[in-house]
């Protein structure tokens, strides 16, 4: 089937694509988007890898499913479109940098600004049902991201993959920690953070000064 999705992407991901259980997991998000409200809007589906083409990414920072609530998840994990509320999740990664880089408080939520400096936010499930959070979990979502986040660590070099909690740190089995820089913390949720696992982690100015050694430009967080 085709998937409209960015080329490079799209090459990369081809066998996937081809999988049975990949149409499998088409024709369920097809019924479910037709028959209730789901997010986040069916164009931004693949948002993550429209606005980071394959070769250009340099962090890769992992997220759950997308937000669940009216008008808020655009498609890129962590993030939300301008105007709407930042999550508490969202409020403590930019407390982070704040702290961390000694720069004010974003006013924005909506992080395509990172997305296109090389940044891939994905989320592991790429779809929800409104109001039913990890509603789209085990639909075959889980598969295809594993495979994305494998064709990272086996065919690029130097990325940096932020793991926040233990969900995201469980996917460091895909990854190969010789060929890249792995980030590992608790989850920037209140819960995790309130707790002491989040704030400190330095995750923002450390990925900064490897990618600054290895002859990339820093993102602007």
């Amino acid at each position: 089937m085709s998937v409209q999705i960015e080329a490079s992407w799209k090459e990369i991901l081809r066998e996937e694509f081809s999988q049975e259980y990949f149409d499998q997991l088409i024709d369920f998000i097809k019924y479910e988007y037709a028959n209730g409200t789901c997010y986040p809007p069916g164009k931004k589906i693949f948002a993550a890898f429209d606005r980071t083409p394959f070769e250009q990414v340099k962090v890769v920072i992992i997220g759950q499913d997308p937000y669940h609530g009216p008008g808020q998840a655009n498609g890129l994990c962590f993030s939300v479109a301008d105007g709407i509320p930042h999550p508490p999740s969202l409020v403590n990664i930019f407390k982070e940098i704040s702290k961390d880089l000694s720069q004010p408080y974003p006013q924005s939520g909506n992080l395509e600004r990172w997305a296109d400096q090389g940044v891939l936010l994905l989320n592991t499930v790429l779809t929800v049902r409104g109001g039913l959070a990890g509603s789209h979990q085990k639909k075959g979502w889980e598969r295809f991201t594993d495979a994305v986040i494998k064709k990272i660590s086996d065919e690029r070099s130097k990325v940096v993959f932020m793991l926040w909690g233990g969900f995201a740190k469980g996917k460091s089995k895909l990854i190969d920690s010789k060929r890249h820089f792995i980030l590992e913390s608790g989850h920037p949720s209140p819960l995790s953070a309130n707790r002491g696992y989040w704030f400190g982690n330095q995750h923002f100015s450390r990925a900064n000064r490897y990618l600054q050694e290895n002859g990339m430009q820093p993102i602007a967080w």
